[in-house]
């Protein structure tokens, strides 16, 4: 990849939440350091998976790369311009270039509005499209994820979750995006049906040219779907590097334990490949540890990593750690 193939850069993200308190809770006594200061690319045409635990800030920088959560510090650039600095026009434009799939379709759909309805209001929103124009998209968006036109006049509670999903997909695509943040798509969806929609989202994106940031817990569902993977802890992230590199030769020992946490089928396997356990909890965003946020887990951790905060470097093409000890070996 070159730097001409950058859709996305993000570079030092920050978002802190402040805390209120006092007699009228108009004073802030803290502040919660959902993302604190990540930096990634997002290369036009391919996945980046962005893994982690619940509470680990992955959802939040989806959320603030698409300014639905303004930032508190850092720069986005989408093709060389600032994203952040955009008003007006200019930011409406670029805003339909930059779509979300939410992660409940049950909350995420207006239950009053029927299907076309749903799938026709972002278009209704641009002027140039009239109303012959907005249903022919709508029906050629309902083929594309593979919803049959007659259930044009259903309400969202008539459908499944995955037809929900799909719902939320047309949506997504209505305006032609070149990024699509997945927050979470699939977490609320059987397994099988997962499966479809990722099959779908694949799909699309062949046919399409889209360019995904995939959101998930599910190490082994953003395994199969990215093309590379980003693991975050307590607001960093802690390793990226391409999929094949995550699997076989991670680097960070926190990526470690989440490979070692996927079950292998076969249970003579699963015994011996040794299940890396944490012990802990993951600390408070509001009080993150004064070295490497994930130091009070790690069962590799030594002074400088309780110490000293280590930086976010490439130790090798492509492949990027935020670790004391990769560093030094």
């Amino acid at each position: 990849m070159t730097d001409s193939d950058i859709l996305i850069e993000v570079k030092g993200l920050k978002k802190y939440f402040p805390i209120k308190g006092g007699f009228v809770f108009d004073r802030q006594i803290g502040q919660v350091k959902a993302v604190d200061g990540v930096s990634f690319k997002i290369f036009r045409g391919e996945t980046l998976g962005l893994v982690g635990e619940s509470g680990s800030g992955k959802t939040t920088v989806g959320r603030t790369l698409l300014r639905l959560e303004e930032p508190t510090e850092g720069e986005i650039l989408v093709e060389g311009e600032d994203f952040r600095t955009m008003r007006g026009e200019k930011l409406r434009l670029m805003r339909q270039r930059l779509q979300m799939i939410f992660q409940d379709p049950y909350s995420s759909l207006n239950p009053r509005m029927k299907v076309e309805a749903l799938i026709a209001e972002p278009l209704e929103l641009q002027s140039k499209y009239n109303r012959a124009a907005i249903r022919e998209r709508v029906f050629e968006l309902m083929d594309l994820v593979s919803l049959p036109r007659q259930f044009r006049d259903r309400y969202p509670h008539e459908f499944s979750g995955g037809q929900r999903q799909r719902i939320g997909i047309a949506r997504s695509l209505a305006l032609s995006p070149d990024l699509i943040v997945c927050d979470e798509s699939i977490a609320s969806l059987d397994v099988s049906i997962q499966a479809q929609i990722i099959n779908l989202l694949e799909d699309l994106q062949s046919r399409l040219g889209l360019t995904f940031l995939f959101i998930a817990h599910d190490l082994r569902m953003v395994h199969h779907i990215s093309s590379r993977i980003a693991v975050m802890y307590l607001g960093k992230i802690m390793e990226l590097a391409p999929k094949r590199k995550i699997q076989h030769t991670p680097m960070h020992p926190y990526t470690k334990a989440l490979i070692s946490a996927i079950p292998v089928p076969d249970p003579q396997i699963d015994q011996e490949s040794g299940q890396i356990v944490l012990a802990g909890d993951i600390p408070s965003p509001t009080n993150p540890p004064k070295g490497c946020v994930f130091c009070t887990r790690c069962p590799q951790a030594i002074d400088i990593c309780i110490e000293k905060q280590p930086e976010y470097i490439e130790i090798e093409p492509e492949h990027f750690i935020a670790c004391h000890l990769a560093v030094s070996s």
